[in-house]
């Protein structure tokens, strides 16, 4: 009897949270997942079954593979330079130096600002002939350039912004799991005779790899749900350049209402990250040392 009531006692604590999850997760996907199979109802027809016609229309739809590959270059771009910039910024304000309080943060200072503040600032930095990184390249006599307006460098825009903003983030992660390492461990690394770079590789790195698969989730989650910057910097553009696959479900499902296209395009997304997220517990679990 006292374990049922300690059952029960359980689920009831976990049942407020349980029922937040299936209200606005589960729920959402499973009605995104039936819309996909209907067509976009309209206005004096309503919504038809279409079954997988919309998937179809996806297959060959030039702008669908486009923004997905820009995605997964943006994925590329984003995801390590962040964690290694943010593991590099932890690093540094863990360790013992004058100003540290002031580095920690400035280093967080780009996370809680709002993305859309963020993409504004950035796009005068960008902005042609008198933006801040033109004033940069003129001092060493190189030609004004549309960074946001060229399909060479507008994707590679964003990817700055991202890294930029996530970074300081991605490092509170990895400081909190640094000052939760036993000091004891460097001073026996240190007795021994081993070097800041080896007790790093064989201690720190392996001691971090739960915050590291965390981090690296989460920054996969972000690199396919940014969608601010993208609206107040390029609207996709030039040509799609620097259209992701958020922006381009927004596009259909606000611009062009599209709803039943938009949901297809919206269950592609989800079986993405839910692969990737899936995957890389898979393959890291092996290589996590729990304390």
């Amino acid at each position: 009897m006292s374990r049922l009531r300690r059952d029960v006692a359980g689920w009831l604590l976990v049942l407020p949270a349980a029922v937040l999850l299936v209200t606005f997760t589960h729920v959402p996907a499973v009605a995104t997942a039936y819309h996909s199979l209907f067509s976009t109802p309209k206005s004096g027809r309503p919504a038809m079954w279409i079954g997988p016609a919309n998937y179809q229309a996806m297959a060959a739809d030039p702008v669908f593979w486009q923004s997905l590959g820009n995605n997964l270059l943006f994925a590329m771009g984003t995801i390590p330079t962040s964690m290694a910039l943010a593991l590099a910024m932890a690093l540094l304000v863990n360790d013992r130096l004058r100003g540290r309080a002031f580095l920690r943060l400035s280093y967080f200072t780009p996370t809680i600002l709002p993305m859309i503040a963020v993409a504004n600032i950035w796009l005068f930095f960008y902005t042609p002939g008198y933006g801040l990184l033109e004033q940069v390249t003129g001092l060493f006599g190189l030609p004004s350039h549309n960074w946001l307006g060229s399909r060479d460098t507008a994707l590679a825009c964003l990817i700055v912004v991202t890294v930029w903003k996530e970074a300081g983030f991605f490092m509170i992660f990895y400081l909190a799991a640094l000052q939760a390492i036993a000091p004891a461990l460097a001073e026996a690394a240190s007795i021994e005779g081993a070097g800041r770079w080896y007790f790093f590789r064989r201690v720190t790195f392996p001691l971090l790899m739960p915050t590291t698969l965390f981090v690296l989730v989460n920054a996969v989650i972000n690199s396919f749900r940014l969608v601010d910057h993208v609206v107040v910097m390029t609207r996709g553009g030039p040509d799609n350049a620097s259209s992701l696959l958020l922006y381009y479900i927004y596009d259909v499902g606000f611009k062009f209402w599209d709803t039943g296209y938009a949901a297809a395009l919206t269950m592609v997304l989800l079986v993405i990250l839910a692969s990737m997220a899936i995957g890389q517990f898979l393959l890291l679990e092996r290589r996590i040392h729990y304390r």
